[in-house]
């Protein structure tokens, strides 16, 4: 195995696997987490990278605690960080975590998740099957119930909607808590944004990862418990901000090589999406579609807020009556199965003649 020259020059053999960790304030969780390091089955070498964001906590001297078990099991251990007032945000530590690494893949571990005894292993069978990838995995989530339509999401979607459903208001289709990758896919897409609290870094990297025409995977056993909790960084983040990403997601993927389509929801969501597309893209919408009779007799939405005389007036459609393509706005998973239905009835294919977008 070839060595690696960190960015400070130092060089160091390289390992299989380095587990990248960055760390804020995590001291109550650190033991349960370290030890489910120590516990992986994997036959191969391993690394922990730990960079610590400006703890005010205990993380660092905690880990510093389990250096000698873990190295006594042969997994080097790599800490640093700054003393800063201020930490400099997740994206900034996990680059900062993969810079002082060495390993060839990298797995991504929250310091307040607990990954299982065959994550590494698995995870890293997978990257020979999904090369160029961000591999995720099935989770668990705790306090159980917690965030319940969210973690159905993450472990029912199929392999094609990894891809197609990269657009709705969860997020990245493989949750970053869960990702492992190659250093050369990291490398060529990264590296993380370093705006700090805020920004949904994890999002950004995932949507350039797709940019970059890399694939999704994931490995269907759940390999980590996945902690919810109110200091979370994901908390930082507000809606708008994922909006405006993702609907320039969805203009620049989807809506850019398509001459017409209708919004699935002619009620707020759809006519929110409506209004934020470019002149362009509102151009091509044909219509909006419901199922609301009400929505239905208006027969169409005018759009208030535009400058441009007369006002563009969008029909309003009972969806039988529209036509594909479609841009769904309409929640998944809170219809009791309707909107399913409805789609299925129209022999639809999804990543073809519809993507969903809420």
């Amino acid at each position: 195995m070839n060595p690696r020259v960190t960015r400070n020059g130092a060089q160091r053999r390289a390992v299989d696997v380095s587990i990248i960790m960055p760390m804020y304030n995590a001291s109550c969780w650190l033991d349960e987490c370290l030890q489910a390091v120590l516990q992986q089955d994997f036959p191969g070498t391993m690394e922990l990278s730990v960079f610590d964001d400006a703890s005010t906590d205990d993380s660092r001297k905690v880990v510093e605690g389990w250096k000698k078990k873990l190295e006594a099991r042969g997994i080097s251990v790599v800490i640093s960080g700054h003393n800063s007032p201020q930490p400099r945000g997740v994206g900034y530590a996990k680059n900062k975590a993969i810079t002082q690494s060495s390993g060839e893949y990298l797995c991504f571990q929250d310091a307040d998740d607990v990954m299982l005894p065959q994550r590494v292993r698995l995870q890293y069978e997978a990257t020979f099957l999904h090369p160029n990838s961000l591999i995720g995995c099935k989770v668990q989530r705790t306090p159980e119930g917690s965030t319940e339509r969210y973690t159905r999401w993450i472990n029912t979607i199929t392999q094609n909607q990894l891809l197609t459903q990269a657009y709705t208001s969860h997020g990245p289709t493989v949750v970053m808590p869960t990702w492992f990758c190659s250093r050369n896919w990291y490398l060529k897409v990264g590296p993380f944004d370093e705006a700090g609290k805020g920004v949904p870094e994890d999002l950004l990297f995932f949507y350039q990862s797709l940019r970059q025409r890399g694939g999704v995977a994931r490995v269907d056993q759940c390999l980590l418990v996945y902690r919810y909790h109110e200091k979370a960084t994901t908390h930082s983040v507000t809606e708008e901000t994922i909006w405006k990403l993702r609907v320039d997601f969805l203009q620049e993927q989807v809506l850019s090589r398509w001459e017409s389509f209708t919004i699935w929801n002619a009620g707020k969501q759809g006519r929110k999406l409506y209004r934020s597309l470019s002149p362009t893209n509102q151009e091509r919408v044909k219509a909006l579609c419901d199922v609301d009779d009400n929505k239905i007799k208006k027969g169409f939405y005018t759009y208030e807020e535009s400058k441009q005389r007369p006002k563009p007036k969008i029909p309003v459609l009972h969806y039988k009556d529209a036509a594909a393509p479609f841009i769904i706005c309409v929640k998944l998973d809170m219809t009791g199965g309707v909107l399913e239905e409805n789609l299925n009835s129209l022999l639809l294919k999804e990543g073809t003649d519809f993507y969903h977008f809420n």
